[in-house]
């Protein structure tokens, strides 16, 4: 059984993470968030310690490996600038370290990690957790096994409805999130560069606070990409009885990026538990795609 500690319990994310814990056999030491609304945790770890100050957190955790107890994994789910912080402190405390999406919101700030990575021997695990989705790998492998040299037609569509308090959190900050573009877009375009190669041409057609779209040319692929937080879009579709659509279409043929979604975490937890989960370097394509989108101008 291996010792988790998370920072970020009260947000949207870490429910999956508590119960990718609990599913793979571990126990969860220690949470922290300033906001105390984490009462989710009795479902899962009702004996886990809970603070609200990252400092005294930070003692704990220091107090823990000192009497003997080692803590394996730190959990970062906190807001997006917060990432490479916490996953500087997981390093220190000696852990490994499993961060949610976006691990970085500039590309420099990813060659500290690796850098840092190198210098105690740990290991930081981004979760990119769409790459375990069933119809993803197939997709793959079908685009591997083609030899034709063709370019496929792609459509991405991505609209989660958010109400006006996005736009007053830090997610409604894109200096603390990175937009929509790296808030909700990273994992799709992770997807994209995974599948279908290396980026030829952006071209951005709509930037706002609430819809992002644009063309995106890969080497075996054209890409029409649509993000959108704003829920008229759904009722102009007349599906407005749908919380939120992740379709991928390709050739014309449609995946549900939402089917079995709420699983993959745990999926993602059993690869890293057996050595085979991702690392930083799978990630530095889709933090440089999305950091350039961000600022085009």
């Amino acid at each position: 059984m291996k010792n988790f500690v998370l920072i970020g319990a009260a947000g949207y994310i870490a429910p999956k993470h508590f119960k990718a814990i609990k599913e793979t056999g571990n126990n969860l030491l220690a949470a922290m968030d300033p906001h105390d609304s984490v009462g989710i945790l009795d479902s899962y770890f009702p004996n886990a310690d809970f603070f609200t100050e990252f400092e005294r957190f930070d003692r704990h955790c220091e107090k823990l490996k000192r009497q003997g107890t080692k803590i394996d994994y730190v959990v970062v789910c906190s807001p997006n600038y917060l990432h490479d912080a916490h996953c500087r402190f997981g390093l220190r405390l000696g852990a490994d370290v499993i961060c949610e999406k976006p691990v970085v919101l500039n590309p420099w700030n990813l060659d500290a990690l690796i850098e840092m990575e190198q210098e105690t021997g740990k290991k930081i695990y981004p979760i990119l957790q769409l790459r375990y989705h069933p119809d993803i790998i197939a997709l793959k492998e079908k685009i591997e096994k083609d030899k034709s040299g063709k370019k496929y037609n792609v459509a991405l569509k991505y609209i989660t409805p958010r109400g006006k308090w996005y736009h007053y959190s830090w997610k409604g900050d894109e200096h603390k999130s990175g937009g929509l573009i790296t808030n909700i877009g990273i994992h799709f375009f992770d997807l994209l560069l995974w599948i279908f190669g290396e980026v030829l041409k952006v071209i951005v057609l709509e930037k706002n606070d609430t819809k992002m779209s644009g063309i995106l040319e890969l080497h075996q692929a054209r890409i029409q990409w649509l993000l959108c937080i704003d829920a008229d879009v759904l009722q102009m579709e007349d599906i407005s009885k749908v919380k939120s659509v992740r379709t991928l279409i390709v050739d014309g043929v449609e995946i549900d990026l939402g089917n079995t979604f709420e699983n993959l975490h745990t999926l993602t937890y059993n690869n890293i538990l057996n050595n085979s989960g991702l690392h930083l370097a799978d990630v530095v394509r889709s933090i440089d795609l999305v950091y350039n989108i961000r600022n085009i101008k």
